[in-house]
This record gives structure tokens, C-alpha cells and sequence, in this order.
């Protein structure tokens, strides 16, 4: 897919044993922020997704995608996460639909979505509010408002 404003087209393969990464925008009030994320797209890389791994970067992340599948309630959990995460729940068209902020390592807890969610942005803890990311905001993506 090409991605307007960004330095590449479609995915990029990671290094080895790392899931592929694409680009990813998330666009809020305070501007336009880029980031390459890991692709979760089947089952078992949805499960596994972050466990046991080290602490993003500013501009990395890992986005989680349910092709054919239509949006629902999405409840994530930290279990074997040994660092926070922002957990961005986001519609077919790339709005955002709720935010779980610093969420708690190692909790099994589950983090639902405030309403139908479409994918699931993950990113280090904090980065959400230093983008002033809110609901509603967009996160652009080939996937959503396809």
C-alpha cells in the first residue's frame, strides 16, 4: 500500500524473528506524528504480541489487526509485559475510540475498548499524552477506511 507522506511503501521486513513493520501516522491536534510499528495480523502473533520484549522506542510500536473480521469490544491485557504501554483502541476509519494509558506491567487485568474497535495501537507509555492523543483523533493506516 502507498502511504502518503511517508519515506516507503507497504511493509518492510524486520530482522529476523520480528514480525514485519509498516509505517503508521497518528494525527492530533498537536501535529502529525510518525511512527514504524510491527504488524500483528494472525492469531498467534495477536497473542504473543509484546510479551517479554524491551520498551519501544518513541517512534516505534505494534499495531493489531483482525482482517475479515468485523469491529467489536477489544479487551487487551499486560500479562509478560515487563514495561507500560499506551493502548490505542481504533475504528474501521482510523479514529481513535479510546485510550488506556500507562498501563500496568505484568497485570492480567483486561483493558476493554470504550466502544466497537477495528485495531489496537500499542506504544510506550506517556507517548500518548505527549501527542495530545485523544478519541477521535486518527491514526492513519492502509488498513483503516479502506
Amino acid at each position: 500500500y502507498a502511504l502518503a507522506g511517508f519515506p516507503w511503501e507497504g511493509k518492510v521486513p524486520g530482522p529476523v524473528g520480528v514480525l514485519p513493520r509498516a509505517p503508521l501516522a497518528v494525527v492530533t491536534a498537536a501535529g502529525r506524528f510518525d511512527f514504524v510499528v510491527e504488524v500483528a495480523d494472525e492469531e498467534a502473533e495477536r497473542a504473543r504480541g509484546l510479551m517479554f520484549r524491551p520498551e519501544l522506542g518513541e517512534a516505534e510500536g505494534m499495531l493489531f489487526l483482525w482482517p475479515g473480521e468485523r469491529p467489536r469490544v477489544r479487551r487487551f491485557w499486560m500479562k509478560n509485559m515487563p514495561s507500560s504501554l499506551d493502548i490505542i483502541y481504533v475504528d474501521e476509519a482510523g479514529k481513535i475510540v479510546s485510550i488506556a494509558p500507562r498501563t500496568e506491567p505484568g497485570s492480567e487485568e483486561l483493558i476493554p475498548s470504550e466502544g466497537p474497535a477495528h485495531g489496537v495501537l500499542e506504544l510506550r507509555a506517556g507517548r500518548a499524552a505527549e501527542m495530545s492523543a485523544a478519541p477521535g483523533d486518527l491514526v492513519v493506516h492502509p488498513y483503516f477506511g479502506e
